[in-house]
């Protein structure tokens, strides 16, 4: 008997942690979608999937506080008694200049950024490394390869990320877990809402494919690297950009 795999997605409640969690769970997954403060949007999402007899729960948590990215992880244990897939994807950008930003507002994005990958990261690797197996998928973002200006702090965290991801792929290579990022590009979420019309077909003119990715482009990364297409993969950044970026 084939037994059910379980992700687990830090905020997943809307953008691109929704779409991974959508997809992961009509693929057959256990999943438990983490959100903070978009309980309504979690709710949603919960209800849509167990109409489609899929295996879903929610939990809130802000994983940027140990204590709670701690219960998340046993949440999911209690529930499904297993990780076999980490998506840490929790993330906030602000926009300003370098001069203009605060210290509240550089570890605020630190702390969402960064260092919730590393709570949520160390407290699942608790049960990921007895069972010698696991996939660890973080989203990082293009301007943590290349930098943009006035989001110094997000590049920062991101990159940050990035770093983590290579470092600790060989660190638990050995172990049989698969550790890698996906560094989006522009991507149809809540956080291009703001955007003015101009500046998207701008974004779309340089881009080689003439589009705005879509959540679901990044989701399709994800369950790639968490199936066995995935299994000899390990330390790489994939950036799902239409070549926007093009290292």
């Amino acid at each position: 008997m084939t037994i059910k795999k379980t992700a687990l997605i830090t905020g997943s409640s809307r953008g691109i942690g929704r779409e991974i969690a959508r997809l992961f769970a009509k693929n057959n997954y256990n999943v438990v979608i983490n959100y903070n403060k978009s309980e309504k949007e979690a709710k949603e999402l919960l209800e849509e999937l167990t109409k489609e007899n899929c295996s879903a729960k929610i939990f809130k948590a802000d994983v940027s506080k140990i204590e709670e990215a701690n219960a998340l992880v046993n949440y999911t244990i209690g529930q499904f008694e297993r990780i076999d897939v980490l998506v840490n994807n929790a993330g906030i950008s602000k926009f300003n200049l370098f001069t203009d930003t605060t210290y509240d507002e550089w570890h605020e994005v630190m702390n969402v950024n960064l260092n919730s990958a590393f709570y949520v990261t160390k407290k699942a690797l608790q049960y990921m490394i007895p069972e010698h197996s696991g996939k660890i998928i973080n989203i990082s973002s293009m301007w943590g390869l290349v930098g943009a200006a006035n989001e110094v702090h997000y590049s920062t965290s991101k990159a940050a990320l990035i770093g983590m991801t290579k470092a600790l792929a060989k660190e638990l290579g050995p172990s049989n877990i698969q550790v890698n990022a996906i560094a989006p590009g522009v991507i149809e979420t809540d956080m291009l809402k703001e955007v003015d019309e101009d500046t998207i077909e701008m974004l779309k003119y340089d881009t080689p494919l003439m589009r705005i990715g879509k959540p679901i482009d990044i989701a399709r990364c994800a369950l790639f690297l968490a199936s066995e297409g995935g299994d000899f993969i390990t330390g790489q950044v994939i950036s799902s950009n239409g070549g926007f970026v093009i290292n």
